[in-house]
């Protein structure tokens, strides 16, 4: 209920000389008769936002938490131990260093932000029962620190508006760093503090990797080792690895959450995959209703099902993903294994998504449909990282705090502004919390004791079932580079019964510079197919190298391109472009015609894939197409050209061009029926030199194998041809004893009409509708305005015809397909019939086969919309009678 002015000043009053709340509700008795308005019992609106924007204790603040069935919260670390903390790591004994941001964004002006008081600090817990009791300040006087990375001895840390990295030791072992030395210099780096590098991952490849960067480093105990460059990963705050050491990178400014996932970075940016995420995977459920969002009104959406509400509205959409994690521990239901859990701070929740491999396509979903993992009513919950802890669990980073964007973006004029002056969370600062995540049916596990542990012990530790074990003790090793456990290493990579501990043990010999040919090779023979992806991606390095074995490395990692899983074969495929092998369309084309696997073929789509890859087939015809090459290059190449512009002989072309043929393009019927019967006379004017022979003999799968692959290349439009349309017209031709004549087949069936006789116009950009009719690809009509719902493109032809086939051709521009459409026709122009509707467009060749249908117009219309995209055709082409 709403109060009248003079009573929401006595609030204002109260929050601004700390009244008690007694006091306001002896002033808000005066107004007895607003209050009777109310409720009986029912916190007022303003009451109740009071409440709201305080600073809770960690015990209250998750009590506001949602959590699912037998998860807990506990705390680790809070306020006075730590303030304003965005993330966590540990050393091999188990010690935590907390970065804290303490200058971030201390009001919404983020005023002296750029002041050195930042810190870096260390928290023990000494006597192994789970709680932190030794605190100190490692490193003092920072400038907003953003990685840390624990070495063996000395932490590696990098701070804002620099690409150098310091290493900096405790040498009396009292929690303070007392030594620093320049670790690697960068320079300088400017921008946003939201847009700079984090991260710095020991990734299994003994590669560190950060966001930001399009670099991997290789480091050593004392210094950086060498850079190499990599694809801009478009990470930003936070970064993880899959038990495969595949980075994984979450970006919030573009509002998409995971970014590159399909592919380890250093082989390129993925693309975006088909299916490769839900439908609604980007959409989220918080339940803190308080608008302070970036994108505004257009990022909200109603809540419904909540008792605190305050705006009644929520956060619809990513808009500030951050500190994500593959969780790899032991100490938590084992479906939680694998899984990505990333926050969303704007949201006050936790995404957790369910990562999937199907088909060689990594697929994401939300792993609790239409609600959160962990979610508050806390508008002070603010997590911005996770992390698999020593002890299993996951720990999870929350800033906990009033403001969560950086300065840019609050500015006295911003809409930011305006609800952060409102609700007064510029006020909420210096406070912070790291929560351990636990479960009912588990014990936290034992503190780790690496540093200084024997080597031996350090090669047991690859075999742990909890991720962060096996990373940090491979990690050790390899700074180390300790050769008395090469034989033990050798021996699990051959044959432990864990795959995880033969891939650790493979990529530690090759970090430790141990690796030699026979351990990949024994790898490439390895059951499991995750142990053969480590074999080939090792055995880059050996080739680098230039091993003397590296010849028969190649043959040995490039036979896999056959293998039986698509994970394998696409490893090879980007090991061999990474490499720049001499043999790669080879490779390329030898993967087309072996997989079908949707993975395979999108990678190749990603990777400058051949002329005619098999990844634009839809995936029920690839097999046809596979077959019908077969039968194309034994026999019919011979007279058409492996390139179907027609074999020549001296100054005679044996056959017919299938280059963009206008009878390969048309109705099916007379296609097949030449290929069944055989062809005489001359083909649009010319006669060849040898005549096409009847096929029949044949079956049908054959013919329509062949003549599949012929529609499906060459420049021309597609689709399939099926046994069954083969079988109708060898039926309803069977006492056929001679070959057809283009001319008798124009009269029976459908052609494709001659648009130079077409009337084009469109709904935008009509001055350029004919460039979708001019028979050229690399022209096309465009909207040149956002898709929207009612953009239509009309053809009106000279006379009635019946049409039984409409194609309209995108390929060149594959985004800029309808999102959905209508196809109607018209004999006056005046009144319409529907011909064809599509809720859903799948392929940017859009074909639309009717029963001859008579029509003197054709048009269709855009019926869904895409932001940002225009509407494109590069090539309509229509068959009628």
């Amino acid at each position: 209920m709403l109060f009248s002015e003079n009573v929401r000043s006595l609030l204002v009053m109260k929050l601004k000389y700390t009244f008690t709340l007694t006091a306001v509700l002896s002033a808000l008795s005066l107004q007895s008769s607003l209050l009777a308005q109310t409720k009986k019992n029912a916190p007022t609106f303003e009451a109740e936002l009071y409440k709201k924007i305080q600073m809770l204790s960690p015990k209250e603040s998750i009590a506001k938490i949602q959590l699912p069935e037998g998860y807990a919260l506990e705390p680790v670390l809070s306020e006075p131990n730590i303030a304003e903390p965005v993330a966590c790591v540990f050393d091999g004994n188990g010690r935590m260093y907390v970065i804290e941001m303490n200058t971030y964004m201390q009001d919404a002006d983020a005023t002296d932000e750029l002041t050195p008081k930042s810190r870096i600090s260390m928290h023990e817990d000494t006597n192994g029962d789970g709680k932190y009791d030794k605190h100190s300040t490692f490193i003092d006087n920072l400038l907003l620190p953003r990685m840390v990375l624990p070495l063996e001895d000395g932490i590696v840390v990098g701070t804002t508006n620099t690409h150098d990295l310091s290493l900096y030791k405790d040498t009396d072992n009292d929690g303070v760093a007392d030594q620093k030395s320049v670790y690697y210099t960068g320079g300088d780096r400017g921008g946003n503090l939201e847009h700079q590098p984090s991260g710095l991952i020991w990734s299994l490849d003994n590669w560190t990797y950060t966001t930001y960067n399009a670099k991997r480093y290789k480091m050593g105990p004392e210094k950086l080792i060498k850079v190499e460059p990599t694809a801009p990963n478009q990470g930003q705050w936070g970064l993880s690895q899959d038990n495969y050491g595949k980075p994984w990178f979450v970006n919030g400014g573009h509002e998409t959450g995971p970014m590159n996932y399909q592919h380890p970075i250093v082989y390129g940016r993925s693309i975006h995959f088909k299916n490769q995420e839900a439908p609604d995977f980007r959409n989220v459920y918080p339940i803190c209703d308080f608008p302070d969002v970036q994108g505004g009104a257009r990022r909200l959406k109603p809540l419904t099902d909540s008792a605190h509400l305050d705006c009644g509205k929520v956060l619809n959409h990513f808009t500030s993903t951050c500190g994500s994690d593959i969780f790899r521990g032991d100490r938590l239901p084992e479906d939680l294994q694998g899984d990505l859990i990333f926050a969303e701070p704007t949201g006050r929740l936790i995404r957790r998504t369910s990562v999937k491999v199907i088909d060689g396509v990594t697929t994401l979903k939300n792993a609790t449909p239409k609600s959160e993992f962990i979610r508050s009513t806390d508008p002070n919950f603010r997590p911005v990282n996770m992390v698999t802890a020593p002890d299993g669990t996951l720990y999870i980073v929350d800033m906990y705090r009033g403001i969560i964007q950086e300065g840019n973006w609050t500015s006295p004029r911003s809409y930011l502004r305006k609800v952060i002056d409102k609700y007064g969370f510029d006020k909420n600062i210096q406070h912070g919390r790291i929560y351990r995540l636990t479960h009912k049916d588990f014990k936290r596990g034992p503190k780790p004791n690496m540093i200084g542990a024997k080597s031996a012990d350090l090669v047991n530790h690859l075999t742990h079932p909890n991720g962060w074990w096996r990373d940090t003790a491979q990690k050790i090793l390899v700074l180390r580079k300790d050769a008395s456990v090469k034989d033990a290493l050798s021996s699990m990579a051959k044959s432990h019964e864990n795959h995880l501990a033969r891939i650790h043990a493979l990529w530690t010999l090759e970090g430790m510079d141990a690796l030699e040919p026979l351990h990949v090779n024994t790898a490439l023979a390895d059951q499991h197919p995750q142990v053969r992806r480590a074999a080939i991606r090792t055995s880059e390095t050996l080739i680098k190298a230039k091993h003397p074995e590296a010849a028969s490395l190649i043959t040995a990692i490039t036979a896999k391109i056959t293998d039986k899983d698509p994970e394998v074969i696409m490893q090879t495929i980007l090991t061999a472009e990474l490499l720049k092998l001499p043999n790669l369309i080879t490779l390329k084309t030898a993967a087309e015609e072996h997989s079908n696997s949707d993975g395979v073929m999108q990678t190749l789509a990603g990777l400058s894939p051949t002329k005619n890859s098999l990844y634009k087939l839809p995936k029920n015809i690839r097999a046809q197409y596979k077959r019908g090459k077969e039968i194309y290059i034994g026999l019919c190449s011979s007279c058409h050209g492996e390139d179907g512009k027609g074999t020549k002989a001296g100054d005679i072309i044996m056959a017919p061009p299938f280059d963009g043929s206008k009878t390969v393009n048309g109705h099916h019927a007379p296609f097949i029926n030449i290929v069944l019967h055989g062809l005489t006379g001359p083909v649009e004017g010319k006669n060849y030199a040898a005549p096409m022979v009847a096929m029949k003999s044949q079956n049908d799968q054959w013919i329509a194998d062949v003549t599949t692959y012929i529609k499906n290349n060459f420049n021309n439009n597609g689709g399939s041809i099926t046994e069954k349309q083969v079988a109708e017209l060898r039926q309803q031709n069977k006492d056929r004893a001679t070959p057809w004549t283009i001319e008798e087949l124009s009269k029976l069936y459908p052609q494709p009409l001659d648009t130079a006789q077409w009337k084009v116009s469109a709904s935008h950009n009509n001055k350029e509708a004919k460039l979708a009719t001019d028979s050229n690809q690399k022209t096309r009509y465009t909207t040149k305005a956002q898709q929207t719902a009612g953009m239509w493109y009309q053809v009106e032809f000279p006379k009635v015809v019946a049409i039984s086939s409409v194609v309209i051709d995108s390929t060149k521009s594959p985004r800029d397909t309808p999102k959905s459409y209508l196809a109607e026709v018209s004999l006056d122009g005046t009144n319409w019939t529907t011909a064809h509707k599509a809720d859903k467009v799948t392929t940017p060749k859009i074909t639309i086969e009717l029963p001859a249908t008579k029509a003197k117009f054709f048009r269709i219309t855009n019926t869904g919309k895409k932001k940002k995209i225009y509407w494109s055709i590069h090539e309509l082409s229509i068959i009628a009678k």
